[in-house]
């Protein structure tokens, strides 16, 4: 909406619009802290100086201070709420894009202002520094790189499919993830692309079009009906809806709007998606369940629920892809503060 909004003002230049975008998300960052009587200009300033303030000195906040304002008092029923993960909250996110596979060094040298993460399997993932509109960039036209969240990337990497092998990404949404599936894949084998919003597929298959990834195909599914295929998969992925917990360094208006009938209310809704979505898991295949939550209800509850009802699915062991050292387990919680991501749950299942 403030994308929209900014493009519907005649005159206003790339720097006026970042401008307003940090003053809107400040606001909405620290929102706890705003003295709702003043008008909303001054509050918008206010926000503009506590931002400031934390980002020289973060230590003159006090760890109660911020546990008490940066987050609804229902959260901590929810999940566990550390100083270190408030905090992370309060600093503005990071921009990171994911180059098509190999291509990680050469497209950070023609953009500029770009740093590798070069940690664990990310060896094609970068942070952008620069203030360049990257859309209109040629490396971006021709489909050289992506931009995704850190976090969401970690999910192809887990998946890790295989050249040739058949996918399906059960709630793709806009395509981020079927897009690195299929990179990951060689632009080899088949992702089937599902999703309940015929919209959001179009605009799967224009991104598609524009990286030249072709080894996919899209289908409807509401979560309940069959896929239109009687195919087995090598691999399913369910990145299921959810409360968005672990965006909200990245999206700190969801802080004020989720409520905790949300969180279990989508909590059902999850259960039901990966349990459809099992049944097309091949003997052997793997089964991945992903979100960008962090709330027990979603991550561990859901686990239990779908392991209970289908116990021919045993637990595959999760490495994490970002750590050099391999240590893995059948669950993978990656936290904004350790990472600058989102914040993503991620576990695994093999189909005996």
């Amino acid at each position: 909406m403030l994308r929209q909004a900014l493009r519907r003002q005649p005159g206003v230049s790339a720097a006026e619009a970042s401008l307003v975008s940090r003053a809107v998300f400040s606001y909405f960052r620290w929102f706890g802290w705003l003295e709702k009587g003043r008008p909303l200009e001054e509050q918008i300033i206010q926000a503009l100086e506590l931002a400031d303030a934390f980002a020289r000195q973060p230590d003159r906040f006090l760890d109660t201070e911020l546990m008490a304002l940066a987050v609804p008092d229902w959260v901590a029923k929810e999940m566990k709420v550390s100083p270190a993960w408030v905090r992370s909250l309060q600093l503005e996110s990071r921009l990171w894009l994911r180059a098509r596979q190999g291509q990680g060094i050469a497209l950070a040298k023609e953009l500029g202002h770009c740093e590798l993460f070069g940690a664990g399997q990310s060896k094609d993932t970068l942070r952008y520094l620069g203030t360049e509109d990257l859309f209109r960039t040629p490396a971006f036209q021709a489909g050289r790189f992506e931009i995704q969240d850190l976090s969401s990337q970690a999910v192809g990497l887990i998946c890790n499919p295989r050249a040739g092998e058949i996918w399906w990404d059960a709630c793709s949404g806009e395509g981020g993830k079927t897009l690195h599936l299929s990179d990951l894949m060689e632009n080899k084998g088949l992702v089937w692309a599902s999703d309940r919003a015929p919209w959001r597929l179009q605009k799967l298959k224009r991104r598609a079009a524009r990286a030249g990834i072709f080894n996919y195909r899209t289908a409807f599914w509401n979560g309940r009906a069959q896929l239109s295929t009687k195919t087995k998969f090598d691999g399913v992925l369910v990145d299921a809806p959810c409360s968005g917990i672990g965006t909200w360094q990245r999206n700190p208006h969801a802080r004020w709007t989720t409520t905790p009938q949300d969180v279990h209310e989508l909590s059902q809704l999850q259960k039901r998606l990966v349990s459809n979505a099992a049944a097309s898991v091949k003997p052997g295949g793997k089964l991945y369940y992903a979100v960008c939550t962090l709330a027990r209800v979603e991550t561990d509850d859901v686990v239990t629920s779908f392991e209970k009802e289908n116990p021919e699915f045993g637990r595959l062991e999760i490495q994490n892809p970002f750590e050099k050292q391999k240590t893995s387990s059948s669950q993978l919680r990656l936290w904004p503060q350790d990472y600058h991501g989102n914040g993503m749950f991620v576990a695994g299942w093999v189909k005996e």
